[in-house]
């Protein structure tokens, strides 16, 4: 039963892996009649209801990131949103446009339009992006209802783009006003960026079905008002309230960020042993928080905060008091009466300002590791003195860090480079900076890392190691045929006897074995009287590696049979072309991918005209915007910006040029098989 409903929560957050505000006039909005129970009237309040909100949906395409491997990894994703503001703040979940790099949005009216990121609070999973508006344009907006108003059994609709097709609506009743993580669930708990959803939310649980790509879309009531934003389904489907929706999207609009109070007070619904009826129980503090510092202590019960009283008996009535304490006046005393034993005691306490959990997570390329600076929160929980250096989030096998000995990873903490010490990500890409300045080839340096309390020295070369020219092969003489050995089994079917030797299976045009007559089919079991002793698959090297003992333009005579009969044909051996490890690569960091040089074997085998030009992809690194463009290995591109790209070099140029004019997009021309095809990548210029 438990494993059932840990597996279920794996559809909890609903992505699909693709002050002005309109409040209306809620006056207004109670004047209203009640609708009927008739299937006709239910139908017209529907199509009402859906009227007033249609104009407003959204439906939002994100490029998402995470990091792993100490590498950004991108994705495209899609979720779904409504426009509050005039202006077109469209209000959405966290996870939906919370860590993006790129957001296009869909109106109602099918119109695309560009959006960008005003701020987000993975606390409360809401997030406020802007549509980029030409002119005056103004949106239409949907209104906010108050969702305290919301009772059990309520009809509500669900309203955004289910698997990222068009707007759409369903229907339910509210089933549950109070909903939160049971406790059945641990350890598991709904996070995101580290903070726990739960810890603040009560979702409004509802039967209304919502599927992939219904996140960030509005719960809406039957006068069509916003009470909910759609967040979870398991089974049942949750929606923030809109209240709370609603104050945290009104501070987002107008400073960027939530800011809330944080006093390091643990606390728990007061334990059934403890006979007591009114409170929460205290179960410790954090250390050097305010909480300690007024002297709360473990075992005490908090009857009173600033004021209000408090009665925390059910897991259901913690977020309310979390919002409390998240509440308090930053920097101000806040009196706080709590049972110590047999007596009361008065406390006062002094909130300070809650960082986030996690701060911004950034991939360093030269270092081969993803970092981010360490929060208030984050140096506690790993019992750190203060919150210097910079923290390790995942680093990249065969990179710089994976490569140094002992080798840099995740969890630990970076503190100094050459002996300079490191308090931030900012600083840290200075002397990055500084370091590897006009240098062409990666630079030791000195790096000292703390892991938990241990205190590590190691040497990292920091750097991208440029893809080396293969430079000059020795020169070989070579066959330009394609070939099979001639094993047992084709023997015995083919009646050839005894006989050892190669099969032709292609003739390259165009050269002096297929001016001399040799014909797919043949069969070749001497080399100038010499014995091809190949009967297995492996032992097709055989013939090559007696071909290569001989100089370029050596004279040679096949043995061949053909139809049974055993003829001469006499040869000049040929230079052999290059392989494709013998070509010159490009690596491309920042779209990721590598492309190397054609080869005469890649002609033959594509069949391409001997005037095609262009380069063949080799890797296509997951996440990458190479990737996100739908680049393929085996892709020839051909044409960059509409320029032509005759090798790698005139490749490597185009693309240092683009990197210095950072063009909203880049078009690779490629031909993919027998399709000419154009790939649109669209970058964001991060600092790389």
């Amino acid at each position: 039963m438990r494993q059932r409903m840990i597996r279920c929560l794996a559809i909890l957050t609903l992505l699909v892996v693709i002050t002005p505000w309109g409040f209306g006039n809620p006056a207004a909005a109670e004047e209203q009649p009640e609708k009927g129970d008739t299937p006709d009237m239910i139908r017209q309040a529907v199509k009402a209801a859906y009227a007033q909100i249609k104009p407003a949906l959204v439906r939002i395409k994100v490029v998402s990131i995470k990091h792993s491997q100490g590498r950004e990894v991108k994705w495209e994703s899609v979720g779904s949103g409504v426009i509050i503001t005039k202006e077109g703040h469209v209000i959405t979940n966290h996870h939906v446009a919370g860590k993006v790099k790129r957001i296009v949005c869909t109106l109602s009216n099918k119109e695309e339009i560009e959006a960008h990121l005003i701020g987000t609070d993975p606390l409360s999973d809401i997030c406020i992006i802007k549509l980029r508006a030409q002119g005056k344009t103004e949106f239409p907006v949907a209104r906010f209802g108050d969702s305290s108003r919301v009772k059990v059994g309520d009809r509500i609709l669900a309203m955004g783009s289910p698997y990222a097709l068009s707007q759409s609506v369903t229907m339910g009743i509210v089933s549950n006003t109070e909903l939160v993580m049971p406790k059945l669930f641990w350890p598991f708990k709904f996070t995101l960026e580290g903070e726990e959803v739960g810890s603040i939310v009560r979702w409004i649980g509802h039967d209304a079905p919502i599927y992939g790509g219904n996140s960030g879309g509005p719960l809406v009531n039957i006068k069509g008002e916003v009470v909910g934003i759609n967040e979870i389904s398991m089974g049942i489907s949750g929606a923030i309230p809109g209240n709370l929706a609603r104050d945290v999207a009104d501070e987002l609009i107008r400073d960027g960020k939530v800011t809330r109070s944080w006093i390091g007070l643990d606390i728990q619904p007061l334990l059934k042993s403890l006979g007591q009826k009114k409170g929460v129980l205290v179960s410790g503090t954090v250390y050097g928080s305010p909480a300690e510092k007024a002297g709360f202590l473990s075992g005490d019960i908090l009857i009173q905060l600033a004021g209000q009283e408090v009665n925390i008996r059910f897991a259901e009535e913690l977020p309310i008091f979390n919002k409390m304490v998240m509440g308090l006046a930053l920097g101000e005393k806040a009196e706080a009466v709590v049972q110590r034993k047999d007596k009361r005691v008065v406390l006062q306490v002094i909130p300070q300002e809650r960082e986030y959990i996690r701060s911004k997570t950034s991939e360093l390329k030269r270092w081969g590791i993803t970092v981010r600076n360490l929060s208030l929160l984050a140096s506690k929980e790993m019992k750190r003195e203060d919150q210097d250096g910079v923290l390790v989030t995942s680093a990249r096998p065969g990179g710089p860090c994976g490569l140094a000995r002992p080798r840099i990873t995740m969890k630990d903490v970076i503190v100094e480079v050459n002996g300079i010490p490191v308090k931030n990500v900012e600083e840290f890409l200075a002397i990055t900076d500084k370091t590897i300045k006009d240098k062409s080839e990666p630079v030791p340096v000195v790096v000292a890392f703390e892991r938990k309390k241990e205190h590590h020295l190691t040497v990292v070369k920091v750097g991208i190691n440029e893809l080396a020219d293969p430079g000059r092969e020795v020169q070989k003489a070579w066959l330009p045929i394609g070939m099979q050995v001639v094993t047992k089994d084709i023997k015995e079917k083919l009646g050839l006897g005894n006989i050892t030797g190669i099969r032709v299976t292609q003739v390259y045009g165009n050269n002096s074995v297929e001016q001399a007559g040799l014909k797919v089919g043949d069969i070749i079991v001497g080399l100038d009287g010499q014995t091809i002793n190949a009967s297995e698959p492996e032992d097709v090297e055989v013939l090559p590696a007696m071909i290569r003992q001989y100089k370029i333009g050596s004279e040679s005579e096949l043995t061949v049979l053909r139809e049974g009969k055993e003829i001469k044909i006499p040869i000049k051996l040929e230079r052999i072309p290059k392989q494709p490890r013998g070509m010159r690569k490009y690596q491309d960091d920042i779209f990721g991918f590598t492309a190397r040089d054609v080869t005469f074997i890649d002609r033959v085998q594509e069949d391409w005209k001997n005037d095609q030009t262009g380069v063949l992809v080799e890797v296509v690194e997951g996440g990458s915007w190479g990737a996100l463009a739908q680049l393929a290995i085996n892709d020839l591109i051909f044409a960059v910006d509409g320029s032509p790209v005759p090798d790698t070099a005139a490749l490597e140029r185009m693309m240092k040029k683009i990197v210095t004019q950072k063009p909203k997009s880049v078009v690779f021309q490629i031909l993919r098989g027998i399709h000419n095809l154009y790939i649109e990548l669209e970058p964001t210029w991060d600092r790389i």
